[in-house]
């Protein structure tokens, strides 16, 4: 036993060695945050780690308002957008379990008049489908007509069947938000309660969330949430407007902060229990966490990371030979991700309040390389790297149309281009003459407050800026046939739709 006993002293050391927080979360992760803060321009950031069952690090920087300087903190509300996905299907997992409906239900079972692009896919879609990711639209495919519109969840759904695919039902991963929408849908139709009830009751309030909230609209104080902001199209920092994602909620509604999710997080890294009591079967959270939809089995030359597929509100892969499971979420001014990985008993939650950066991205596999023992490189500068030679071709690109902008009169006097245009999936939007008579005021008429000007360059190209930055500047055409004006071709951020608009002239 005496020889056996400097044996057994070296394993214990080696395990507590092994077991101890890496370097670089107790040396260099407050430096490494401010740093990337300063590079990428992000007003304020909130990060929580989770570890063997505890919190390990949370903390806020920055400021929630640059006006008035007030400093971000783990209470901090942001918007967490598409992190909000996983609390739906996770909600839809548990009423499988409970037998109140199967996650291969067609989805017609529960809205008979529902119908898609294409009759055979309407028959076949099932709740995971919509889950998943994989009814063969473009990602982010129809948003811009849905994203703060005045569209009620209603009329979004049957605006779904406008939304052409570009590939086959079950063969092609395109990232959809209106497909949550409907899924979410279903838990009214077999509980009798709003997706907004029914994920406080099932989910906030067993896991002591008190602070996050299912609408913008349940807070009692805004000054609690952070304000929004972007870099995009200009270069300098501008704050845009909040989000209303009420008709979108089951995609992106939660606004919520670094300390609640914690919670959440421990709950995912402790089998569905939270504080010891069992809130959810595992089995619940292993269903969001099969892979439903391939994205890749090609090698990844950025991040140790091989594998990639979409399971149901959660991104599933490996990163230096762990199972790890993630999501990121964008509002307009706002980007997060929240990641756990079960093996290490390891999470982690970064939210922002600028939307064109990296650093939140950068963050997640920082931490994920430091706690899975990768050599360090500064994955922030990287990645900051290649931002700042797009941003830069973005902003001469931006610089050239505006440069053009000199006056000169377009092929037809401006009052030919006024008047009355429609297309078939967003609806109307109408063009009248701007004040100074010499641009075009272009009003979005399935918007509260969606406006943009129109400046004519030269060479039948007119220079679009909307009114909210966070839609972009763009270049844009109309189509003229002899005398009359056909139809304009609009354009939006790729952060809200990738696919330009048709609006034909009335």
């Amino acid at each position: 036993m005496r020889k056996l006993l400097p044996l057994l002293l070296l394993v214990a050391i080696s395990q507590c060695i092994f077991c101890q927080t890496p370097a670089f979360i107790t040396d260099s992760l407050d430096s490494y945050i401010r740093q990337g803060m300063k590079d990428w321009n992000v007003p304020g950031l909130a990060i929580v780690i989770v570890k063997d069952g505890q919190v390990a690090f949370m903390k806020g920087y920055g400021v929630a308002d640059t006006a008035t300087r007030q400093p971000v903190d783990e209470n901090t509300l942001f918007m967490i957008a598409s992190n909000s996905k996983l609390f739906t299907a996770t909600a839809l997992s548990q009423l499988q379990y409970d037998k109140k409906l199967s996650l291969d239900d067609k989805f017609t079972k529960y809205f008979p008049g529902f119908t898609l692009y294409e009759p055979t896919t309407t028959g076949l879609l099932t709740i995971r489908d919509l889950l998943s990711h994989r009814i063969g639209t473009k990602t982010f495919q129809g948003d811009f007509t849905f994203w703060n519109s005045r569209l009620t969840p209603q009329q979004i759904m049957q605006k779904m069947k406008l939304m052409k695919p570009e590939a086959g039902f079950r063969n092609h991963y395109g990232y959809c938000n209106s497909c949550f929408l409907a899924a979410g849908e279903v838990i009214p139709k077999i509980t009798g309660q709003t997706w907004q009830k029914y994920i406080q009751d099932s989910i906030l309030t067993p896991l002591q969330m008190d602070h996050t909230y299912t609408s913008i609209h349940s807070l009692s104080d805004t000054r609690l949430l952070s304000k929004p902001y972007t870099t995009s199209f200009t270069g300098m920092l501008n704050q845009v407007p909040w989000d209303d994602w009420d008709n979108l909620a089951p995609a992106a509604a939660l606004i919520s902060n670094v300390s609640d999710l914690s919670h959440w997080l421990l709950f995912q890294l402790d089998s569905g229990r939270y504080e010891g009591k069992r809130v959810m079967p595992f089995s619940v959270l292993q269903t969001t966490r099969d892979i439903n939809t391939p994205i890749t089995s090609r090698k990844s030359t950025v991040v140790p990371t091989h594998i990639v597929g979409y399971g149901s509100g959660i991104l599933v892969g490996d990163y230096n030979g762990r199972q790890v499971f993630w999501h990121t979420g964008g509002a307009a001014g706002m980007v997060s991700v929240v990641c756990f990985v079960p093996e290490e008993r390891l999470g982690i939650a970064v939210l922002t309040n600028n939307d064109n950066q990296n650093l939140f991205g950068a963050l997640r596999t920082q931490v994920l390389d430091a706690y899975t023992g990768m050599p360090y490189q500064n994955r922030s500068k990287k990645y900051l790297a290649d931002f700042n030679t797009t941003m830069a071709d973005t902003l001469k690109t931006i610089h050239g149309w505006q440069a053009r902008v000199k006056g000169i009169a377009p092929s037809l006097p401006l009052p030919a281009y006024v008047g009355h245009y429609t297309n078939g999936l967003y609806g109307s939007l109408d063009i009248k003459l701007g004040a100074d008579k010499k641009s075009l005021q272009v009003k979005f008429n399935s918007h509260d407050h969606l406006t943009a000007t129109l400046s004519y360059m030269d060479s039948q190209e007119w220079l679009m800026q909307y009114d909210n930055i966070e839609y972009g500047i763009f270049s844009v055409q109309f189509k003229v046939s002899g005398n009359k004006v056909i139809s304009i071709e609009t354009k939006e951020s790729d952060f809200v739709e990738e696919d330009p608009y048709v609006f034909v002239k009335q």
